[in-house]
């Protein structure tokens, strides 16, 4: 009985064919089915630029992604360009489809097309595998295909959605670098915990390095042994025929900062960031004590501690995030201790969460960023709410945005983020990041100041890039720099730390010119928080700007 063919497919078998193996055949599958590499080399086939369709010849660097996936579970590659990363998981993926049985994989790539093409060399090298070793073949397209063993696969873009409600015992990311922040989150926050609950699913990330994002994240902490993801990292003098000729003709068609992203594997940043990227890169972030949804805490509070809440606000249309800081400025460095970020959140429901939080932490001080809807939130903490550690600011004219007492006319709710106000706080946050004055800790908030860089005269988080968490800790860095922060606080930081910033570092700072910041002349009134229906609502200069 002769064999048939997968439909109009000459190359692949159908299914429910019978197969007589000669006793060499069934040496051979024994070998291939105890050993991935061995069957790699022996029996799959890619395409050479120069050379056309050629057997598999793996690196001893891709033999090393080879057993790794094989023996682990969980594992991360940081590989340059045009190594042969990507086939190198397909080549293996194969082999895992076709030695086990009943499994589903899932190839994920940036783009949809990605992905297809991925899935394209799959298929590439299973039509020019050995009839004998093939599996019948039941469904066979772009997108997806199914063996007789009950091994399937299917190609889509890097989403929840696309494997959402779907069981996968492999699940390989492509280029996962270049799936945008808010993707990557949202993938592993919904799937990652169902892969992870199998006793022998497997997660592959492959990717070069293209900034600061969630892959980052993920790499450093697999470095750093603090994941149970097996880090792998290939350096560009690993693959064959680059050499310090390659490096330097290489250069000369990019350029060196290219060179350093795509081949050395570097995670390079925005340019003309805030902070100095050496301290960036020392920046590290911790586990949280607490995560729920949008709530992370890393401290809880302590009694008798200080603590200062800042507030930036959107619209909750699932574009930018409303997102909040809690900040214990109880002695330096000054601490990060919660963070609050959601995108779908309204202004209306905003101010209970901060109302709730601000509570629990001994009635933190408020300090909201007015600009939109922010206006909205702080009347109703103020109003609605009746929250009285709220700050509120003015006008003082030539001295800039100041703490407010609560009788003048044009006192607000809160601050609004005018230019002089932006510079001030980012050149104060600056330098209590670059001088260890403050602790960050959290993981989106450094990420952020990766890609927070000039633009014109001002600082903002580059296209695609989120800046909420920064502009949170560039109003507390605005507050810190008043001069009546000590008051509250017992922590006089302002004088000591523009006393340390040289003259050069001032002139780096502040390159747009003169900025009003409030420190040319001290008010004879001494600002405070007004308390609605007491005392100090009244014109009352002997009290504290936070009240007592």
């Amino acid at each position: 009985m002769s064999q048939k063919h997968y439909v109009s497919n000459p190359l692949i078998k159908a299914s429910n064919q019978k197969q007589e193996f000669t006793e060499e055949q069934i040496e051979e599958y024994k070998k291939c089915h105890a050993d991935p590499i061995y069957f790699i080399e022996k029996y799959i086939q890619v395409v050479h630029l120069e050379r056309g369709l050629v057997p598999f010849e793996l690196y001893d660097f891709q033999k090393r992604m080879v057993n790794t996936f094989h023996e682990n579970r969980f594992t991360i590659c940081k590989v340059g360009r045009q190594s042969g990363k990507s086939v190198t998981v397909i080549a293996y993926i194969l082999w895992y489809l076709l030695y086990n049985e009943n499994v589903s994989v899932a190839l994920l790539a940036n783009k949809a097309q990605t992905s297809r093409e991925l899935l394209s060399r799959m298929q590439l090298a299973y039509e020019n595998l050995p009839w004998w070793l093939q599996q019948g073949v039941g469904v066979w397209n772009k997108g997806s295909f199914e063996l007789e063993n009950g091994s399937k696969i299917i190609s889509s873009a890097t989403s929840s959605s696309a494997i959402r409600g779907s069981s996968f015992n492999l699940v390989f990311l492509d280029e996962f670098a270049f799936v945008e922040n808010n993707l990557a989150e949202d993938f592993f926050r919904s799937v990652f915990p169902t892969i992870s609950s199998g006793a022998s699913t497997k997660l592959i990330i492959v990717s070069t390095p293209y900034g600061m994002n969630h892959y980052y994240k993920m790499w450093k902490e697999a470095a750093e042994g603090r994941s149970t993801f097996v880090p792998i990292e290939v350096h560009w003098s690993e693959v064959p025929g680059r050499d310090e000729k390659w490096k330097e003709e290489t250069i000369k068609n990019t350029s060196v900062e290219q060179f350093r992203q795509e081949f050395e594997t570097q995670f390079i940043g925005s340019d003309d960031t805030l902070i100095n990227p050496d301290v960036l890169q020392a920046l590290k972030w911790e586990r949280p004590k607490f995560q729920k949804s949008n709530l992370t805490i890393y401290d809880e509070p302590s009694t008798n501690f200080t603590y200062a809440l800042t507030a930036d606000v959107a619209l909750g249309k699932g574009k930018d995030y409303s997102a909040f800081i809690v900040w214990d400025v109880t002695q330096i460095p000054y601490k990060l201790v919660a963070t609050y970020r959601d995108n779908l959140i309204t202004p209306l429901v905003f101010p209970n969460v901060i109302f709730s939080l601000a509570k629990q932490y001994n009635n933190a001080y408020v300090l909201i960023e007015v600009d939109g809807s922010g206006a909205q939130v702080g009347d109703i903490l103020r109003y609605d709410l009746g929250y009285e550690n709220l700050i509120m600011t003015w006008n003082a004219g030539r001295n800039g945005l100041q703490i407010s007492s609560g009788f003048k006319k044009s006192a607000i709710m809160g601050i609004k983020m005018t230019h002089p106000v932006k510079n001030m706080g980012c050149m104060t946050i600056k330098n209590l990041i670059e001088q260890d004055k403050v602790l960050l800790r959290d993981y989106h908030l450094i990420n952020e100041f990766y890609s927070f860089a000039q633009k014109g005269q001002s600082w903002e988080g580059t296209p695609g890039n989120h800046d909420d968490m920064v502009m949170c800790s560039v109003s507390f860095a605005w507050l810190v720099a008043q001069r009546y922060f000590s008051e509250a606080t017992d922590v006089n930081l302002r004088e000591n730390l523009l006393n340390d910033v040289t003259e050069e570092e001032w002139d780096n700072l502040t390159p747009f010119g003169f900025i009003e910041d409030g420190l040319a002349e001290v008010p004879t009134e001494i600002p405070h928080v007004a308390r609605e229906g007491s005392d100090d609502w009244l014109d009352n200069p002997g009290h504290s700007w936070l009240g007592t």
